[in-house]
C-alpha cells in the first residue's frame, strides 16, 4: 500500500504555505527565530537554506524588504518558489537554487539582514534520511564557510540572525568571531520550565559588544502546558491556542 503524503498547508494569520516536500518542515525553531528577529528597517534580506520558505515569508510579512532565499535542495527550492508565488509578498520574494558557498563567492548583492535556520548541527545525532541530514548538518556547509559567506555579503551595519542548538553555539561563536561577527543579543530557549536551554537565537554584527543582551524564552510549564510567554509571543501569528 502506498502511503499518502500529507500535503495540507500550514496556516499562519498572515499567509499559508506547503512544507511537505521540503527538507525541513515548519517548526518551533523557525517560528521563534522569524518572530524574534527585527526586520522592520531592513531593505534587503537574505535567507540561507530557506527550506519551504517560512523564514523568508515571515520577514516579508514583517517588513517592506526585498528578500533573496537560497536553497541547495531542489525539491525544497521548488516548494519555496511556489509558496512565494502564492503569497501576498510574491513581488518581493526571490528563490535561488544554488550552493551558498558559490552564491557568496559571486558577491553580486549585499544585505542589511541575513537569517538562517538550521545552521548545520555539526555534533547532533544524524538522522537516517540523507536530505534531512544535509539540511541539519555540516555536510554541505560548515561554520567556516557560513561565516565567511556572511562576512562577504553582510553590509557594514548589517545583522546576521540564526538559531543553533545551545551546545553548538559554543562551537559556532569563536568561528564567527574569527570573521569579525560578534553576538549583539541572544535568546536562550528552554523547552520546559526548570530545564536547561536546548536552543539559542543569536544576532551578530560587526561591532563587538562587551556584554551582549541576553533574554530567556520558556516554551512549556512543568505540567506541559504552554507558558503565557509562549502564548503572548505567538498570538499575532499562530491560529488557535494549541498551535
Amino acid at each position: 500500500m502506498v502511503q499518502k503524503v500529507d500535503d495540507r498547508p500550514f496556516h499562519l494569520k498572515q499567509f499559508s504555505l506547503h512544507h511537505h516536500r521540503s527538507s525541513m518542515k515548519v517548526g518551533t525553531d523557525s517560528l521563534l527565530l522569524g518572530i524574534w528577529v527585527q526586520p522592520e528597517e531592513a531593505q534587503r534580506i537574505l535567507d540561507i537554506g530557506t527550506g519551504c520558505g517560512i523564514l523568508a515569508l515571515l520577514m516579508a510579512a514583517r517588513s517592506k524588504a526585498n528578500l533573496d532565499a537560497i536553497e541547495y535542495d531542489k525539491a525544497s527550492y521548488e516548494e519555496a518558489k511556489q509558496n512565494f508565488h502564492n503569497s501576498p509578498y510574491h513581488d518581493r520574494l526571490f528563490a535561488i537554487h544554488d550552493d551558498f558557498t558559490n552564491f557568496a563567492q559571486q558577491g553580486n548583492n549585499t544585505y542589511d539582514l541575513i537569517i538562517s535556520n538550521p545552521p548545520f548541527f555539526v555534533n547532533d545525532m544524524r538522522p537516517k534520511e540523507n536530505i534531512r541530514s544535509n539540511a541539519r548538518h555540516g555536510d554541505k556547509l560548515n561554520y567556516n564557510d557560513l561565516c565567511s559567506g556572511v562576512h562577504r555579503l553582510m553590509n557594514t551595519n548589517g545583522r546576521f540572525c540564526l538559531v543553533l542548538p545551545y551546545e553548538e553555539s559554543k562551537i559556532f561563536r569563536p568561528v564567527a568571531e574569527k570573521y569579525g561577527l560578534y553576538v549583539r543579543r541572544q535568546l536562550l530557549i528552554f523547552p520546559k520550565r526548570g530545564w536547561q536551554p536546548n536552543r539559542v537565537n543569536l544576532e551578530l554584527t560587526r561591532e563587538k559588544y562587551p556584554v551582549p543582551l541576553s533574554e530567556k524564552f520558556i516554551i512549556r510549564e512543568e505540567d506541559n502546558s504552554f507558558t503565557q510567554q509562549y502564548i503572548d509571543f505567538f498570538k499575532n501569528f499562530l491560529i488557535g491556542p494549541d498551535k
